[in-house]
């Protein structure tokens, strides 16, 4: 493996560990890598036949869970395991019942890759998105175990394809198939002399249209709404909910209630958005016998609702992209059939310009943009029933990516 990319994990091992000193969340990975190989000794036995499954954060496992959940109905006889290298992934889904044991993944140094891939010898392991790390591909491709990279989305800016980008270029032909989200990703691949790839798409398109399967009733939710037009705002960072602040503080339009789900959920940063507001709210956490339908605004400070309440939504508005922390997905709030309202900064996500080149989503970059938008669609019913129904049948036209990755697994 490459030197300097070595003495760069060296390095970034140190930089965590100091940064975990002054921060909970790099803290909660740093303690939460120390356990990890202990809960795999204790979890996996010499005669035991395993699954990897690796993903960034709780992002990536939703991408993934389509797939991750048929290895768990095929592969009955095998242990799962489930790493993470994130905290926002491993808290949520510590205990999801598509593993046998779910871990941090070891920061990427050549004693551990070696380790890990010596206890686990897993006769597949599914990588999802992104996230790839070079040592432990590189363990991967020298015993000669199986790895593929589902929903693969590559765009010419990344390292792969720079003149500096050899030990991550290296680490993809340890993939024996990539499953790209598009043409663009596949070329990519082409143009480095990669040709074990297919165009399936993005399994999240199967994952969100899963939703519709289940039942996304919430009786609070509708007792709050009570047949009023409601604006679902998801994933919402302070430079969305300033102008949600904006909107309603000012608007004269009577009869429309709101729902924020924060992507922070702090109750400091809660009680800062709500004090901002001038019409009557109220907490998820303070809902018990109190009768919702007096209130104008709902703010969700839980986690793990925010789907089924986008089943509620006649309008929605997804988070991230006013801001640089990146567009939440907007494909759960499609896949109900709903317009949908999100900021500025959407370019590294292609499904939001496939939106809005269908018309049923709208990119504002201004308080102003989006008081005109939201009004408009408040107000034209049938424009607001026209943009939800493209949204929808851009999630249908899209799914089948899920399909491709069991054919080629067999598994169907």
């Amino acid at each position: 493996m490459n030197l300097l990319y070595n003495i760069g994990i060296y390095l970034l091992t140190l930089f965590i560990k100091c940064g975990a000193l002054f921060n909970k969340k790099l803290n909660k990975g740093v303690q939460g890598r120390k356990h990890t190989f202990r809960l795999l000794e204790q979890t996996i036995s010499e005669s035991d036949k395993t699954i990897w499954l690796h993903c960034a954060s709780l992002g990536e496992y939703e991408q993934g869970l389509p797939v991750f959940s048929e290895l768990r109905k095929q592969y009955k006889d095998h242990k799962i395991i489930l790493s993470f290298f994130s905290p926002s992934g491993y808290e949520i889904r510590k205990n999801t019942p598509i593993a046998d044991v779910v871990v941090y993944l070891p920061l990427d140094s050549q004693s551990n890759a070696k380790r890990f891939i010596d206890l686990l010898k897993p006769e597949l392991s599914v990588f999802v998105k992104y996230d790839i790390w070079p040592n432990y591909l590189h363990a991967l491709k020298v015993k000669n175990l199986k790895a593929i990279l589902i929903s693969a989305a590559f765009r010419k800016e990344q390292h792969y394809f720079k003149f500096y980008g050899a030990p991550f270029r290296n680490a993809l032909f340890a993939f024996q198939h990539i499953f790209t989200q598009n043409e663009i990703s596949k070329e990519l691949l082409k143009s480095i002399g990669y040709t074990e790839a297919t165009i399936s798409g993005d399994t999240r398109f199967d994952r969100v249209s899963n939703q519709l399967k289940i039942d996304n009733t919430l009786e609070f939710i509708n007792d709050f709404k009570n047949d009023t037009l409601c604006i679902v705002a998801g994933s919402t960072w302070p430079e969305d909910e300033s102008l949600f602040i904006d909107f309603i503080n000012n608007t004269s339009i009577k009869d429309i209630k709101f729902i924020v789900a924060p992507h922070n959920i702090k109750p400091i940063q809660i009680k800062s958005f709500q004090e901002k507001l001038n019409k009557a709210s109220i907490l998820f956490s303070e809902k018990e016998q109190q009768q919702l339908n007096d209130y104008s605004i709902f703010i969700v400070d839980t986690i793990g609702i925010l789907t089924k309440i986008y089943n509620y939504a006649d309008i929605a508005y997804v988070g991230g992209g006013m801001g640089n922390t990146g567009l939440h997905n907007a494909l759960e709030a499609a896949v109900f059939g709903v317009p949908i309202i999100i900021g500025k900064n959407y370019k590294e996500f292609p499904e939001a310009q496939a939106m809005i080149d269908e018309g049923g989503m709208f990119s504002i970059s201004s308080q102003k943009q989006f008081n005109q938008t939201l009004s408009t669609l408040i107000n034209d019913d049938e424009k607001r029933e026209l943009c939800g129904l493209r949204n929808k049948a851009y999630v249908e036209k899209n799914k089948g990516a899920v399909n491709l990755v069991l054919d080629y697994l067999k598994i169907k």
